[in-house]
């Protein structure tokens, strides 16, 4: 177990730089091979040098530098594209940097993907004893800890079958539990929490704050889900575009990462989001009378335009997710689950218009995260905070008042379809 008063990671100077463009194919064929051997002379008699490949030099991170202290539980926060999760990669030795150095006590485990870590073809039960092993612990051990493991995970039925038949949530709440129960001495978590449902999200984060608090050990926490970040981290790590802005308290990264918000609010045009394996989310914005709009008026449907490639898979489906000010998710439109309809087979490029019925937002700022799925298995391509809005006066009766979520109200409003009905015990209603 990890002893409080140490440190437990030091990063110096570190940077990640990927290549992107056009590079060489890490393979020929033979004949290309051949093609390329025959044409060689001719094209020196031409005097034609070879074309250069295109590529360019992307970093993910530049010069990051921090310590973090053992028994801290640190939220990692800041925009898509920051550099979260590199970061996290390199503190998992998932891989190196490209400069600097990392320095790491004890041993590490890390939750970064659904199903990191998992062979498909081994069944529950033995990808825990396989995780167990690669943390370095004895069969003996893993096995004190087997019960509890499968327990927390609620699988139980399906220990004893292939992971490959796991459900997303499935496969995140066996990794989630064996991560937590093997006592590493720092638990690296990402974005994946929210996959589970509500319920064994908060049973994850509980886990977490004993891991930690009772425990001794050291947490790094990715979410954009700022309440939990809040509620759970004893201090921040703020990145923006690769370079750590902040490290300090959680309130003062949590106003650092709002402020961020607001410089880089930007409108609808095509955004880089990466990609996932079969679809890629371009661009996310919201529809009002008069056009693109950041502004949402209570009471009216909520009308997005989500330009989105698919690759054809069957099966594929877009979620869209309401969050609030604190980026915890409050509401939800699901393609397959409330339309029940698939993206096309047909692959290209589509434009999806969505009008989901009105809801009365108190006022304030909310974010729409959006994600594209593989229906019933996976996420396949997740965006958070594709886009920023804000509510403004919300009075849902037509008065002066201001239902406001700051007043504790919360923060949807639920006005009466008809008038409410009062009816005296005793006498019948007509």
């Amino acid at each position: 177990m990890t002893r409080r008063g140490g440190t437990a990671i030091r990063a110096e100077g570190v940077s990640k730089r990927y290549r992107i463009g056009k590079t060489a194919p890490a393979y020929h064929t033979l004949r290309e091979a051949l093609a390329a051997a025959a044409a060689a002379p001719f094209a020196r008699l031409r005097g034609r040098p070879p074309a250069p490949q295109e590529d360019t030099a992307f970093w993910a991170l530049r010069d990051v530098s921090f310590e973090i202290a053992e028994g801290e539980i640190v939220g990692v926060v800041g925009r898509n594209g920051a550099g979260k999760s590199t970061l996290l990669k390199i503190l998992s030795r998932i891989t190196d940097p490209t400069e600097g150095r990392v320095t790491i006590e004890g041993r590490v485990a890390s939750l970064l993907e659904v199903g990191t870590g998992f062979h498909s073809e081994l069944t529950g039960r033995e990808n825990v004893f396989l995780n167990g092993s690669i943390l370095g612990m004895r069969r003996a051990d893993i096995a004190k800890r087997f019960d509890a493991i499968v327990d927390f995970a609620e699988i139980e039925r399906f220990i004893d079958t292939p992971v490959k038949h796991y459900s997303s949530g499935m496969h995140m709440r066996l990794a989630f539990a064996v991560a937590a129960h093997l006592e590493p001495d720092i638990l690296v978590v990402d974005e994946v929490l929210a996959v589970g449902d509500a319920r064994f999200q908060q049973k994850c984060l509980g886990k977490i704050d004993e891991v930690s608090r009772r425990g001794g050990r050291t947490v790094l926490l990715v979410s954009h889900n700022l309440a939990a970040v809040k509620s759970l981290a004893t201090s921040g790590l703020v990145l923006d575009r690769g370079r750590l802005v902040l490290q300090g308290g959680v309130d003062e990264a949590i106003a650092a990462y709002g402020r961020l918000q607001q410089d880089g609010a930007t409108g609808a045009e095509e955004r880089d989001w990466g990609a996932g394996a079969h679809t890629r989310i371009r661009s996310v914005e919201m529809i009002g009378p008069d056009g693109p709009t950041r502004v949402y008026l209570p009471g009216t449907p909520l009308r997005l335009r989500i330009l989105l490639d698919t690759d054809g898979t069957p099966g594929l489906s877009v979620d869209v997710f309401l969050t609030n000010a604190l980026r915890a998710r409050i509401a939800l439109w699901s393609m397959h689950h409330f339309d029940a309809m698939s993206l096309p087979t047909e692959p290209g490029a589509y434009e999806l218009t969505i009008e989901a019925a009105p809801i009365f937002l108190a006022s304030g700022h909310y974010c729409v995260d959006v994600a594209t799925a593989v229906t019933m298995v996976n996420w396949d391509h997740q965006v958070h905070e594709a886009i920023e809005f804000e509510t403004p006066f919300s009075n849902v009766g037509g008065g002066s008042w201001d239902f406001k979520q700051s007043f504790g109200y919360g923060f949807v409003a639920l006005p009466s379809i008809a008038p409410p009905r009062l009816t005296k015990l005793g006498e019948r209603a007509d």
